[in-house]
């Protein structure tokens, strides 16, 4: 007899101790970046202990940043705001209010 597994997270984000979607990439990439941060002080003869000290906060730094920005905008949001400043003004409509008025004249010009 076979016994078949459910997933019952198939429509639910990919999420990691908090970090959401795209944010665990961010969270790579910022690593890496703290990882050559470190090998290029190193390279150039700058003290272990401040290569150390400026590689952990700047880390600590980044991570923290990441996990405000996960809880702050969510899966999508962040995507979402940066698209948001590209949109534009010409566009951007902020208010319903012209879309109603439109509906309601042309109604009355029958």
């Amino acid at each position: 007899m076979t016994i078949y597994n459910i997933n019952r997270g198939v429509g639910k984000c990919v999420e990691f101790k908090g970090l959401k979607a795209q944010y665990i990439l961010y969270a790579g990439g910022v690593l890496i970046a703290d990882f050559l941060l470190f090998v290029i002080l190193y390279i150039c003869h700058v003290n272990s202990w401040i290569c150390v000290a400026l590689s952990f906060g700047s880390g600590i730094t980044g991570i923290s940043m990441l996990y405000r920005c996960s809880r702050k905008y969510g899966e999508y949001g962040w995507a979402r705001k940066s698209a948001g400043k590209n949109t534009p003004k010409a566009l951007c409509c902020r208010s319903y209010k012209l879309f109603i008025n439109l509906k309601t004249n042309a109604c009355h010009s029958y």
